[in-house]
């Protein structure tokens, strides 16, 4: 069992190498059409999430490492992200994404609702508190679980249910997000979704990458590695600052709501134009899913089991929620994903299923993030406050 931190980073980034280069490897039309389906980010997330659970490192030992290099390595990634983001294009959107966002949150809603009218005598007496405080989550963030905790007063047992759906349930949902990428053209075209605004952003960014013929510089991608960094830290620094002037929002949030802006403009200024973001920005993600999955450890599962039945059930509802809302309004794909995700993920997920489409739409995976902290409390109060009517 690997205690060793460096150690513990080694084993992750050469796995995540070693995955990454097997769809390189494996040419044939069967492996093809496999990889199509399952790309490199989800066999990252299954190859690390089976290494710890099966013990492969000490979770404990390896914690200390671990908080020390996700976050700030997550906040580099998205303002190297951003760097090459213009937001003017970003705005050509247009209101779709607000619907899909209330869309989301509405069928999360709903889908605790109608989980809890079915398996109520299943759950316990208490279980409307943990799943009021669960909603909250996947409705905003983990600031609003808490939030919703103290609230409603939740002893730490139960808490503990809350907990362990999110992160089960949770990791699983954002591979299953992952894994539909692959389906966007099929989807697009049953919801009749008009795409032309994302493609548009896309292409756009696609031909000025084209178009900037200067080679890539070693000089240019330490300075950009350098700079990320650098971004990171004094943001948390400030994150942590601002949050004691105005509480509203949690030191995180405060943090990504600096780099969003940064990165924001210092992407319509030359350090935009630097060739060297996108490709180390897709090394600190690929790294920044290994990290996440690293701690998903699947054997906690214990005597939780229709606790776990039950999340996946609120997920299954919410899709089934979301396709009648894409049918309706013909929303596309990207749309209804990174909406779910930026309720159910927050801030640290949904900018990276945002930047797996298209990296240049990160930002919107990060503003859809920040509005789900503005309802995630209320909105899971209110939903607590239903289940227990319910009961």
């Amino acid at each position: 069992m690997i205690q060793n931190g460096f150690t513990y980073i080694t084993v992750l980034i050469f796995s995540s190498a070693l995955l990454v280069n097997i769809p390189r490897i494996l040419q044939g039309s069967a492996a093809k059409r496999f990889f199509q389906f399952i790309p490199p980010v989800v066999l990252i997330y299954i190859g690390l999430m089976t290494l710890c659970t099966s013990g492969f490192w000490d979770l404990q030992a390896t914690a200390s490492t671990y908080s020390a290099l996700k976050n700030p390595l997550l906040y580099s990634m998205l303002f190297l992200m951003l760097l090459r983001c213009d937001l003017r294009k970003i705005f050509r959107l247009g209101p779709k994404m607000l619907i899909g966002f209330a869309a989301a949150s509405l069928s999360i809603g709903l889908g605790f609702l109608i989980c809890y009218f079915f398996l109520h005598d299943h759950l316990g007496s208490n279980s409307w508190e943990a799943l009021g405080a669960l909603c909250g989550s996947w409705m905003g963030g983990s600031g609003n679980m808490l939030a919703i905790q103290a609230a409603l007063d939740i002893d730490e047992s139960v808490m503990a249910y809350t907990l362990v759906i999110d992160t089960i349930c949770g990791t699983f949902y954002i591979m299953f997000l992952l894994w539909v990428i692959g389906f966007a053209d099929h989807f697009n075209r049953w919801v009749n979704a008009d795409t032309n605004a994302i493609d548009a952003v896309g292409l756009s960014l696609e031909a000025e990458s084209k178009s900037n013929k200067s080679p890539l510089l070693w000089q240019n991608i330490i300075f950009l590695l350098g700079l990320g960094l650098l971004v990171a830290d004094l943001s948390q620094y400030a994150g942590t600052y601002i949050s004691t002037l105005a509480p509203f929002f949690d030191k995180a949030t405060w943090t990504v709501l600096i780099i969003t802006l940064v990165g924001s403009l210092l992407a319509m200024t030359p350090a935009g134009k630097i060739k060297g973001t996108e490709e180390i920005s897709t090394v600190l993600l690929y790294i920044v899913i290994a990290l996440i999955a690293s701690r998903a450890d699947l054997s906690n599962m214990g005597n939780t089991f229709m606790w776990i039945i039950a999340g996946f059930l609120i997920l299954i509802f919410h899709i089934l929620i979301m396709l009648v809302f894409a049918r309706i309004f013909h929303l596309d794909i990207f749309t209804c994903a990174v909406a779910s995700l930026a309720n159910i993920g927050g801030t640290a997920t949904a900018p990276i299923l945002a930047g797996s489409y298209n990296s240049s739409l990160v930002p919107v995976g990060i503003i859809m993030a920040l509005l789900g902290y503005i309802i995630g409390t209320g909105g899971g109060l209110l939903v607590a406050e239903l289940i227990h009517l319910i009961g």
